[in-house]
């Protein structure tokens, strides 16, 4: 069993170390019984208060396997609304025009089809798989999930490379004890078509949580024309993983 004094220190060194020049987390207050497990609503958080949430009031027991599943969702516009392009898996999908639905008439009659480059509407870059993994390794540590830690209201996260949010995820299961088991994504978008992009996707994420490729799988489906995703107005994706005990750490 690992000490738990081990742990907290871990925890501490690792929480604190700046990801990038755009991406440093506060340091860690320390545990205490009298703080509140729920943080007052606000519409941004403060680096302390990130790393708060990351540190719950309760022990995260070091079980030998945890499961996690992440779910996001974003909504895809003309290029021009969007103001960014497609990124998912840190790759940028490109295309040609595509038959998306004016659900609003903003372009042609309500309802009825427009031709046109697409983009995803987001705060950040709006990468559907990224989001859903960091949001399946915070769910399998008990952690509160994405929307909680990197709020969309926070101005620091406008146009966020999501790649850094991996990172910093990463840096906490790694904290916690624990590595990548296997990761299943199950990507959902009716256009436009991704086979070509998978193999990169891939090689992102096995790069970013530094595990290899036979414990990562992408999956791409469309809905069958169906509901917003059906129409080119949404993409969405869900994520299950497991993580294992570290055996080198512990």
């Amino acid at each position: 069993m690992r000490n738990v004094s081990v742990v907290q220190v871990v925890l501490a060194g690792l929480l604190i170390a700046p990801l990038s020049t755009a991406f440093v987390v506060g340091s860690l207050p320390s545990v205490s019984s009298s703080r509140p497990a729920v943080l007052a609503a606000s519409t941004t958080s403060t680096p302390e208060e990130t790393d708060d949430l990351l540190r719950p009031p309760y022990t995260v027991e070091p079980i030998p396997f945890r499961i996690g599943h992440g779910f996001d969702i974003h909504r895809m516009a003309p290029i021009q609304v969007a103001g960014q392009p497609i990124i998912i898996g840190g790759v940028e999908i490109t295309h040609t025009p595509q038959k998306w639905t004016d659900a609003d008439g903003q372009y042609v009659a309500k309802g009825e089809i427009h031709e046109t480059l697409l983009g995803v509407v987001a705060h950040s870059d709006g990468d559907v798989i990224y989001h859903s993994i960091v949001d399946a390794i915070f769910g399998a540590l008990t952690l509160p999930d994405i929307g909680q830690v990197f709020q969309d209201t926070d101005p620091r996260w406008k146009g966020c490379d999501s790649s850094k949010f991996m990172q910093h995820a990463f840096t906490v299961m790694q904290g916690y004890g624990y590595k990548i088991g296997n990761l299943d994504v199950t990507l959902i978008l009716e256009r436009p078509k991704v086979a070509g992009f998978k193999p990169a996707m891939k090689e992102n994420i096995v790069r970013l949580l530094q595990t290899t490729p036979g414990r990562v799988n992408i999956k791409a489906r469309t809905h069958e024309r169906l509901d917003s995703v059906g129409e080119l107005r949404s993409l969405s994706c869900h994520v299950v993983l497991t993580l294992e005990r570290d055996l080198v750490i512990d």
